[in-house]
């Protein structure tokens, strides 16, 4: 089984990858002050999904 490697993707690809990477702390956090303040279960939700993804993306996982 080969592993996913981001080279291996077609530059268009690999460009938004690089887009959301950057772009995901600056939501991130956005939406922790959003759930701290006004929790809703779907801030609770995108706050959970945003962390996993930015895990993700630290790890180099994606």
């Amino acid at each position: 089984m080969s592993r996913f490697y981001r080279y291996r993707l077609p530059p268009w690809c690999r460009h938004w990858l690089l887009i959301i990477e950057r772009a995901i702390l600056p939501i991130m956090i956005y939406q922790l002050f959003r759930t701290i303040f006004w929790p809703t279960t779907l801030d609770v939700f995108l706050t959970g999904i945003f962390i996993g993804l930015y895990i993700a993306f630290h790890l180099k996982w994606i």
